[in-house]
């Protein structure tokens, strides 16, 4: 009986909504430009994604909270979500696209002022566009590529070798490593270290397990090898790096600080769902305990 009526005063506070948004000629904004302006986003085309932009939360749009701070994160936290999936049917990388639509919720979160939200929102906007407008500039890949590509994402915790993703595109391993060095530029292996290395960077900022345990988890050979590995790529040692970077904005290869992305538990919960390029969902791994700085041996 609850649910009833618990249904019935969202059907009655629905009709009444609708009558005053009638009454006081109060509606939302059409569809087709919403839909307009995350086409240019996805095609990376800033021009007309200034064109069709709009301040956020102005003219036409739904009110979501009394509180107008809550009003406009509510509204960007809809708008970063809409980007991140309309980015990722464009070609993003969905890590990459879920990892950059955090840090600026997480920023959006610690927003404390109007302007400040907004300012989230212009930069969240155009960091999204002029990635895919630079993803556009690159040689487009094939779909043996693509497919190499998400395999790796989604097997970055267990041993991998050429053969296995011979196996998966069904090529022969001496085409397929060919095809993917002269499209991306590296080798399968090159590759494979580099987007395991990133995800420890992210795993050393943002969780407590140890360097020792992310290097297994991430299927390192040895600790040494992941140490190795993790200087090649970053210049500092797992331990280093968690000392200067846990849980703190990350300066970018130009010198610029990224966002300070601390996940709250809904955000967590959130990721730990999120579908693999294989239908399935990424493992939970739940935080350990331990010191977050753990020594490197």
């Amino acid at each position: 009986m609850q649910g009833v009526d618990n249904m019935s005063s969202m059907e009655k506070e629905l009709n009444l909504r609708q009558f005053v948004n009638r009454e006081y000629s109060v509606n939302h904004a059409p569809v087709e430009k919403e839909l307009e302006f995350y086409d240019y986003v996805k095609m990376g085309d800033e021009e007309n994604v200034r064109r069709t932009m709009t301040p956020l939360a102005s003219g036409n749009v739904g009110r979501l909270s009394d509180d107008p701070i809550k009003n406009l994160r509510y509204h960007l936290v809809v708008t970063v979500a809409l980007i991140t999936r309309y980015c990722i049917d464009g070609g993003m990388e969905p890590e990459k696209a879920y990892t950059l639509s955090d840090l600026y919720i997480n920023r959006a979160d610690r927003a404390e002022t109007e302007r400040e939200i907004r300012e989230v929102h212009h930069d969240a906007v155009f960091d999204f566009t002029r990635k895919m407008q630079a993803q556009a500039k690159e040689k487009i890949c094939s779909k043996p590529v693509v497919m190499v590509i998400d395999y790796i994402y989604d097997h970055l915790h267990e041993k991998m070798t050429a053969e296995d993703m011979a196996d998966f595109t069904g090529l022969s391993v001496s085409y397929i490593s060919r095809l993917f060095h002269r499209t991306t530029g590296s080798t399968l292996s090159e590759y494979i270290a580099l987007k395991r290395v990133e995800a420890a960077e992210n795993m050393l900022r943002y969780s407590e397990y140890t360097a020792t345990e992310i290097g297994s988890f991430l299927a390192f050979s040895s600790h040494s090898h992941f140490i190795s590995v993790f200087k090649k790529h970053t210049g500092m040692t797992p331990n280093k790096y968690r000392e200067r970077y846990f849980r703190s904005a990350r300066p970018t290869a130009t010198g610029s600080a990224q966002p300070t992305a601390t996940k709250s538990a809904w955000q967590t919960a959130a990721e730990s769902a999120r579908p693999t390029a294989t239908g399935s969902t990424r493992p939970t791994a739940a935080v350990s305990a331990k010191s977050a700085v753990s020594p490197d041996e």
